[in-house]
């Protein structure tokens, strides 16, 4: 067989492998349950394959220069020089670039198909803040104007609140389904992230920063919602639920809900600091959590999430 016929063979072969892998993307991630779920899964399939594509090709020419070509033993001559092969310097230079350039195209289609930031809107601290996030929450303005919304997201060292235009507050998100939502994002002390991996979205929450965002559920179910972002001690126990349901069971939860008084949400970080004082109080200086926000509908410990 002749090395043109080989390397025809080996092209098809790295193909197939990294179809299959791309093939296998949808097995290692959550369930898609937004609106975005689908573009960012098939940008990371695209890169998938790509990746496989030259990984494999290029372990499999290591592996034949040390199995089959190498040189033999105690040859000190060296190799023959390609310098100045105009072909072989066009077409790495070429591939590189047209690689990266569908990638980068690949990017900023899928960002701009998502359109899920708006607005940033600046503020002296946490009481402005509040006061800003408040004031949308009221009068339902906002950069991305959404059906329902907005919903104002408060991050805190180490708990999260979540405020509807009805006066509804909660520890866990609700939301309808198939139904583009606008949340006004706020962090009362420090860096945070927004981070549902269902949704396939990150945003992060900055202080001194009221940040528009907008998001559509498109499967009903129970995600996790995490601080993606180091933000303290206790940073890992900053997590909730995100509950997505009908649009009559989302009315019917926010009816209840306001019937409810408001009283403290439980709250792990709270927890895990209390026995750190019970303990003596030892090692690592750390910042005491805030208090657990006052809800109507706290966080449930027990209940179980998808992803």
């Amino acid at each position: 067989m002749t090395t043109a016929l080989w390397i025809v063979l080996g092209l098809l072969l790295d193909g197939a492998l990294s179809r299959w892998m791309v093939a296998q993307v949808p097995h290692w991630l959550p369930v898609q349950a937004s609106a975005a779920a689908p573009h960012v899964d098939a940008l990371f399939a695209l890169e998938t394959g790509i990746g496989t594509f030259l990984f494999v090709g290029c372990v499999t020419l290591i592996l034949i220069t040390v199995l089959f070509r190498r040189a033999p033993k105690y040859d000190m001559v060296n190799g023959d020089p390609i310098e100045g092969n105009l072909k072989l310097e066009i077409t790495w230079t070429l591939l590189p670039l047209l690689i990266v350039a569908l990638l980068t195209w690949q990017g900023i289609r899928v960002n701009t198909t998502l359109a899920t930031l708006g607005g940033k809107q600046r503020v002296s601290g946490g009481t402005e803040a509040m006061a800003v996030s408040a004031a949308a929450t009221t009068t339902g303005t906002g950069a991305l104007a959404a059906p329902y919304g907005p919903v104002r997201v408060i991050a805190r060292q180490w708990s999260w609140e979540f405020v509807y235009p009805e006066g509804v507050r909660s520890a866990e998100l609700h939301l309808p389904v198939d139904q583009p939502v606008q949340l006004e994002l706020v962090s009362l002390d420090v860096l945070h992230g927004f981070y549902v991996p269902a949704f396939r979205l990150k945003q992060d929450v900055i202080p001194g920063s009221v940040i528009a965002y907008r998001l559509t559920p498109t499967r009903e179910g129970r995600y996790r919602l995490r601080d993606s972002l180091f933000s303290g001690a206790y940073f890992a126990s900053n997590q909730t639920d995100v509950v997505v349901e009908s649009a009559e069971g989302f009315q019917t939860w926010l009816r209840e809900a306001s019937k409810q008084a408001p009283h403290p949400s439980w709250n792990p970080a709270r927890e895990l600091h209390e026995r750190r004082l019970r303990r003596g109080d030892q090692g690592w200086a750390t910042v005491p959590p805030a208090p657990p926000p006052l809800v109507n509908v706290g966080l449930d410990p027990q209940a179980s999430h998808e992803a």
